[in-house]
């Protein structure tokens, strides 16, 4: 094997690819989306809602309006003067967005309270005044049992949970542990689409050889062998470089969204025209995002480059043994489908991922690069797991691009009908 035909098809490979309009589109939108998607959280999170609305209340009981006026005047008003009539009149001529009528039987016998109001509002409105309800009436409840004000601050008492991580040199560290959950969901999703997309760049190539006939004339002078192996080495260095770039862009994005949030946050009248509200004083830590390992990255990319390695020798088999995109559908079954396996087990794993399933679905070498990342990022995963995953994918690799060798081999010059599996056994035997 001519390590030199190798470099030459890798280099026609990734020449082609890179300078293609797709490729170019595709490396600059990516950002470009990961941009606005940052743009549109902060301003969501920036940007108060000027939405409002009334909640008029008919209170039969003299206790209830009065509460809910002091906790929130603008949201709810008291009514309890007019007639249900004159209610559901402003409702329809939207001077109120609703009205709760307040009974003995609501406090007393438990008696579920309905809203009457225009169908504005959506969840938002439901929830707030739901909760507001529920602790309104809890309290007059309690005020009518008489329980002392010591006994009703243990029943409002809420006790949080915070978690430390406690390291195997006995340090404790703060547990980022949703976080890295997210990361981990998120790495094992792009590695499942980069196989897909890169193996499916491999596929393509391999047909469109195909079609025009440029295979016999390459053929005649690259073995199939090398040629298979510069045009995987061709697509990964492709996929390398254009995850490289979002990479980059992604970390100078991140990192420059706190700050730009920040400066919102300080001229909020100039920058939104808006006054902000509480929850907007949050903003700089909600973007301050925990900091990540660097051997998570490197993991990433190990696992990203052997899973498309494992993968693709099978995409270009399966591409060789086609003459259109429509017929690889048949031959793509077997191959997808470990893909798809690996990626529900994900969201076992993204729950459990010292469960026994998960631990020894990451070291399965189809199932690894998507669960053995989701494993990483989310758990102290012991080094033994994580070499014997890499070097069962290393030789479930070996074994596939042999394989695929043998059926490259004849299928690149096969034309005229689409083999079937019976096919590709015998060309693995000859």
């Amino acid at each position: 094997m001519s390590w030199r035909q190798i470099y030459l098809v890798l280099k026609r490979e990734y020449i082609t690819r890179v300078r293609s309009k797709g490729f170019i589109w595709a490396t600059i939108l990516v950002p470009v989306g990961f941009a606005a998607f940052l743009g549109v959280i902060v301003f969501i999170s920036v940007w108060e809602s000027d939405t409002s609305f009334e909640i008029g209340i008919k209170d039969e009981t003299a206790s209830i309006a009065p509460a809910l006026s002091e906790m929130n005047p603008e949201r709810y008003s008291d009514f309890s003067m007019l007639s249900v009539d004159s209610l559901r009149s402003m409702v329809q001529a939207e001077s109120i967005t609703g009205y709760i009528i307040f009974s003995e039987e609501n406090i007393v016998n438990e008696k579920d309270l309905e809203l009457i109001y225009s169908g504005s509002g959506g969840i938002q409105l439901l929830t707030s005044v739901r909760s507001d309800i529920r602790e309104v009436v809890r309290e007059e409840r309690l005020k009518r049992a008489d329980v002392s004000d010591e006994i009703q601050q243990i029943y409002d008492s809420s006790i949080g949970l915070d978690s430390r991580r406690l390291t195997a040199e006995g340090e404790e560290e703060d547990d980022d542990t949703l976080f890295l959950s997210a990361v981990g969901m998120v790495m094992g999703i792009i590695i499942f689409g980069a196989i897909f997309s890169y193996g499916g760049y491999v596929t393509r190539g391999v047909i469109e050889e195909k079609t025009n006939r440029i295979i016999e004339v390459i053929a005649s002078s690259v073995r199939p062998i090398e040629l298979l192996t510069g045009k995987m080495a061709g697509v990964g260095l492709l996929a390398v470089t254009q995850f490289g770039i979002w990479m980059i862009a992604f970390f100078g994005l991140s990192t420059l969204a706190g700050p730009i949030a920040a400066s919102f946050m300080e001229n909020p009248s100039e920058a939104m025209g808006s006054e902000m509200s509480e929850a907007q004083a949050e903003l700089p830590a909600f973007l301050d995002f925990p900091t990540l390992e660097t051997s998570l990255f490197i993991y990433f990319i190990i696992f990203l480059i052997l899973g498309y390695a494992l993968y693709s020798s099978l995409f270009a088999a399966i591409g060789s043994a086609s003459d259109s995109d429509t017929d690889t559908q048949q031959l793509m079954l077997p191959v997808a489908a470990p893909i798809f396996v690996a990626y529900f087990i994900m969201l076992h794993a993204w729950r459990s991922p010292d469960s026994m399933l998960s631990v020894i679905s990451s070291m399965v070498p189809f199932f690894s690069p998507i669960l053995m990342i989701t494993r990483i990022a989310i758990t102290e995963v012991p080094f033994w797991q994580i070499g014997l995953s890499i070097v069962l994918m290393i030789v479930a690799f070996a074994g596939t691009m042999w394989l695929s060798a043998k059926i490259y081999k004849v299928g690149i010059l096969s034309y005229g009908s689409t083999a079937g599996f019976k096919d590709l056994l015998k060309w693995i035997k000859q």
